[in-house]
């Protein structure tokens, strides 16, 4: 029967233990689906979820909760070798154990115990699996969803300022032009601290993702897969005003290139790629657009075709009326 190890809550690594045993453990809540598992053959550490099929087909019926145990195994006294790592073994519980569930005898300060497991964490970089790169529709429907969060928010602020500055303004006896300037320069510059922080902060944060990104499920990573640092994502941001001022070329680029980099991507050596990308579960990258980003694509289209169609309406009424 196959033998497992898994990483406890602590992430050290537990084991060998048997299939069935390893059931037992699932269906009594010790371990669950996300519980990281590792056996002979397996490259690398792999969530319980996606080792289901194998464990159902490998597996009999699980013990009773009280029928394994797991005791260090002493090495034998004439074996000069080193213990090899995970000597621990399961054995049937005797007359003296009376235990409800399953108990884990190993002493912290034992030279057997076993070492930390890998447990893969939120920003763990794995090479070697496929990468799918986000194309411009992806970004797109991520940019339509940030922009309106952060234009509600610089609207908020905005507000909050004007009626500020305006109501100081009025008790001084200030206002005019210079007034309406200065509340226009406060507000502009709040707002680009509001983007900025935003962008910046979400990209470096764990999940690597602003909220609209995480929607449609990509994110931002350096070229080696790694997380951005804060530096480089308000960098990031600003870069991105560049790809627009060039007409959204800029933007553009990343339905070209290789790796559907924007030309910010390029001067900050930055990718944005599928939410699963450089991890340990690379199969479960999606190369089609989603339910989300099509839903967000074609609210905006319908949107931006009103817009054209009202612009039109009011130049060809401009035009009638002279």
């Amino acid at each position: 029967m196959t033998e497992w190890y898994y990483a406890d809550a602590s992430n050290v690594r537990q084991g060998p233990v048997p299939t069935a045993a390893l059931l037992r453990l699932r269906q009594s809540g010790h371990i669950g689906d996300t519980t990281l598992l590792w056996r002979d053959g397996l490259t690398d550490w792999q969530p319980l979820r996606a080792l289901v099929a194998e464990l159902d087909a490998d597996g009999s019926t699980p013990p009773p909760a009280d029928a394994w145990t797991l005791e260090p195994t002493e090495p034998a006294a004439h074996d000069d070798a080193p213990v090899a790592e995970g000597t621990d073994s399961w054995r049937p519980v005797t007359e003296r154990d009376t235990p409800s569930a399953p108990v884990f005898a190993q002493a912290a300060t034992s030279p057997y115990a076993p070492p930390a497991a890998p447990v893969e964490r939120p920003d763990t970089v794995v090479h070697g699996g496929d990468i799918v790169y986000a194309g411009f529709l992806k970004r797109l429907a991520a940019y339509v969803i940030d922009g309106l969060i952060v234009g509600v928010a610089g609207m908020v602020v905005g507000g909050l300022v004007g009626g500020v500055i305006g109501g100081l303004m009025a008790v001084s006896g200030a206002g005019g032009d210079v007034g309406f300037l200065l509340i226009q320069v406060v507000a502009n510059l709040l707002s680009i601290v509001i983007s900025a922080g935003y962008y910046a902060w979400f990209h470096a944060s764990h999940s690597m993702a602003t909220p609209g990104k995480m929607a449609v499920g990509i994110k931002v990573v350096r070229l080696s897969g790694e997380r951005i640092s804060l530096a480089r994502g308000i960098g990031r941001y600003f870069a991105t005003i560049l790809s627009g001022l060039i007409l959204g070329i800029g933007f553009l680029m990343a339905a070209f290139t290789d790796r559907k980099q924007a030309l910010h991507d390029m001067i900050c050596d930055t990718l944005v790629v599928d939410k699963w990308a450089f991890t340990a579960t690379p199969d479960l990258q999606r190369r089609e657009l989603g339910t989300v980003t099509v839903v967000v694509l074609a609210i905006f289209g319908v949107l931006l075709a009103l817009s054209v169609l009202f612009f039109m309406a009011a130049v060809g009424w401009a035009i009638t009326s002279r």
